[in-house]
């Protein structure tokens, strides 16, 4: 039985885990944080996507957990309604549409309920180090003693720690997209009843909308810059960027403003995309956002990673755990779909991507071929 050492437990690793556990593979995840993240926004299961969930036995309970909004409404400085719709939403696109939004906290909590009687879970920890030979990978950890894995993989986010053991430094790779973003959790101060209300202003804006039956608001802030130099640990000094590119903004800005200082999950990052030529190199390979982020702006990001799990633990296991022959497979399968699904998020500077790309992105891969 070959042994897998996957880093990070958000969307990806988890799935890859589950799929890895079914070919009969002895998958390991190690995950930085005490537990599973709370918080963070809306993530939308589209497309071939939906085959994986319904491959994994988990449409039920994903689809009782959409968020159900009824509409959006998009105001100005002043709060006056300028546009109103209940056929779409900017977070999740149509209405009417087969697609699931969900909380991410939900999904993720989902595909570890499907994984944790099979899989070793190791939280509060992370890989520091990774040395290959002909016979494997010795992965060296902050807390625990090291361990030598068949293969190692980074499922572990945009500025992905495995990246960086495995490729070298991030730069050559993330490619900025001109903005950045703050997500946290506020209570719904606006009474919005399943609702979302976006605000656009000269290089800043907003969105948010209601969850956990109404309770909470879901808070987006975002402005528009080039690449900032910021410590990516110090949350406050990030939510100052915010504040002080967001201060003055109108309607709402200044509640808002002052419920992110009070939010415990907080989370701050470029919109920012992944570009590499290869994801593997010798045992170890990429996955999800660590690989090829799309960005938020796609809004792909969650079915890429459900796919990408699937299609590599399909490929190692139609090559009989050979690696190189398995990694190939991955990308060979993996590479056009990706490229279709990052190219949402600048086709339309500015704004969503057209209906008729959305559509033919989403399901741009054959799970079979």
């Amino acid at each position: 039985m070959k042994t897998v050492l996957i880093s990070g437990a958000g969307v990806a690793g988890p799935a890859l885990a589950y799929w890895l556990h079914r070919h009969g593979f002895a998958p390991t995840v190690v995950e930085r944080a005490p537990t599973l993240r709370a918080g963070g926004h809306a993530v939308d299961v589209r497309g071939v996507a939906l085959d994986v969930i319904e491959r994994m036995g988990l449409t039920g309970p994903l689809r009782r957990a959409r968020t159900e909004m009824r509409g959006m409404s998009m105001v100005d400085q002043d709060g006056t309604e300028i546009m109103r719709s209940t056929e779409m939403a900017l977070s999740s696109g149509r209405l009417d549409s087969a697609d699931v939004e969900a909380l991410r906290e939900d999904l993720v909590g989902l595909l570890y309920d499907a994984t944790r009687a099979g899989v070793r879970y190791c939280f509060g920890d992370s890989v520091t180090a990774l040395d290959q030979d002909r016979d494997g990978v010795r992965a060296t950890f902050d807390r625990a003693a090291p361990e030598t894995f068949d293969l190692v993989v980074g499922a572990d986010g945009l500025h992905s720690t495995v990246r960086r053991l495995a490729f070298g430094p991030e730069e050559p790779y993330l490619h900025h997209l001109g903005a950045y973003v703050g997500v946290f959790t506020a209570p719904n101060f606006l009474d919005l009843d399943r609702w979302q209300v976006w605000l656009r202003a000269d290089g800043v804006g907003y969105g948010i909308y209601s969850a956990r039956d109404n309770t909470q608001l879901r808070v987006n802030l975002g402005f528009e810059s080039g690449p900032l130099d910021y410590d990516r640990r110090d949350a406050d000094a990030q939510r100052k960027l915010i504040e002080e590119r967001l201060h003055g903004v109108g309607w709402e800005t200044e509640r808002l403003l002052a419920a992110m200082w009070q939010s415990t999950d907080f989370y701050f990052d470029a919109m920012a995309q992944i570009r590499m030529d290869s994801w593997s190199a010798g045992r170890v390979t990429l996955l999800g956002d660590a690989g090829y982020c799309p960005s938020p702006l796609s809004g792909q990001g969650t079915s890429l990673a459900l796919v990408g799990a699937y299609v590599l633990a399909d490929a190692l296991a139609r090559h009989g755990g050979d690696y190189v022959a398995g990694f190939e497979d991955y990308e060979r399968r993996m590479r056009q779909f990706v490229t279709l699904n990052q190219a949402l998020a600048t086709e339309n500077p500015g704004g969503p991507p057209s209906d008729e790309s959305a559509e033919r992105a989403k399901s741009a891969i054959d799970l079979d071929a």
